[in-house]
């Protein structure tokens, strides 16, 4: 027998406050076709002030822990994925374990940017592999907007703010292919290429947050090729076919990053989950904000076979597989 990570559980949440292309028209010079045509974002959710990472994490937290149908206190682990944290320290997952009133256990976040969400997930599942934590809660959330410089029209139209998590429990399977849970995942990291997606602050560098700074062009390419090769890699250790894949949901970067990805991987538009247009790059939020999106309107389904992948500065970058 093998143990595996299954997902019992989805959820997500967006502040209610919805910054339309329109609305950014009067903030910097930009147009809604300029931004539609470049990313195929037409809007995106903005903190209010007091809105805080671990108050988005909680609420998607609750929305997941409910779908499972749980009682919190049985989860043992939390991992949350975050590059906007409530504080330097301590954990926003600190944070969400005391709002949840969970008191035992373990609750770390994770930094991997906008592949946080994968990291978390492989991260979780090996606790839990090994025989460390029995359920986890794994969370992806951030408040970008809080780190965007609102005068630099080649990044602020980009980036929402949001979290969606995940609840795993360990079950026992056939170590095959045709288990439910996470079959496979592969993380990757190149930090040569730091310059071209950063924040140009910290505690260490500056004693300020600073503001986000993204070379567009070359995370374009370095986007499509990294995220083709993990994808590759989980088809060829995992033996799984572009065929077998009933949904691909990829991080929510950039429609035109997610389109020439699918392509590439030979993964049809129709299994391919977009939600970029509505709630723009949410970084490690965007994956299970999408996954919760995808579950709730009956795409995914028990039994599915989907697979995630994300790319994020640094660069990280990361895939997983998992029979829903």
């Amino acid at each position: 027998m093998t143990i595996r990570s299954v997902i019992i559980g989805s959820g997500h949440y967006l502040p209610e406050k919805c910054l339309t292309n329109a609305d950014l028209t009067k903030i910097v010079d930009t147009s809604d076709e300029w931004i539609v045509e470049r990313t195929g974002i037409h809007q995106r959710h903005i903190a209010d002030e007091g809105q805080t990472t671990s108050l988005l994490a909680t609420k998607a937290a609750e929305a997941a822990i409910k779908d499972a149908g749980i009682d919190a206190t049985s989860i043992d682990l939390i991992v949350l994925a975050t590059a906007t944290p409530d504080y330097t320290f301590p954990s926003t997952a600190t944070q969400v374990q005391a709002a949840l009133g969970i008191h035992g256990g373990a609750a770390f976040d994770v930094q991997a940017v906008c592949s946080g969400f994968v990291y978390a997930l492989a991260t979780a599942d090996n606790f839990i592999k090994a025989g460390s934590a029995k359920c986890a809660l794994v969370i992806g959330a951030e408040t970008f907007s809080r780190i965007l410089d609102w005068t630099d029209r080649g990044t602020c139209v980009l980036f929402g703010d949001g979290a969606g998590a995940v609840v795993l429990e360990a079950q026992n399977g056939a170590g095959s292919n045709a288990d439910r849970g996470v079959l496979c995942t592969h993380l990757r990291s190149d930090g040569r290429h730091r310059d071209k997606l950063y924040v140009d602050g910290g505690p260490s560098v500056s004693m300020t947050t600073g503001h986000l700074r993204m070379e567009g062009k070359e995370v374009f390419r370095h986007a499509v090729t990294n995220l083709a090769e993990t994808v590759e890699e989980t088809f060829r250790k995992s033996g799984v076919t572009p065929d077998e894949i009933k949904w691909f949901v990829p991080h929510q970067a950039n429609r035109r990053i997610i389109e020439a990805t699918a392509k590439k991987l030979n993964i049809d538009p129709a299994r391919v989950v977009i939600t970029v247009d509505k709630h723009g790059n949410t970084s490690a939020a965007s994956i299970p904000l999408a996954l919760s999106v995808a579950r709730q309107d009956g795409r995914i389904a028990k039994g599915d076979l989907v697979l995630i992948e994300a790319m994020g500065g640094g660069f990280t970058w990361g895939s997983a597989l998992i029979r829903w």
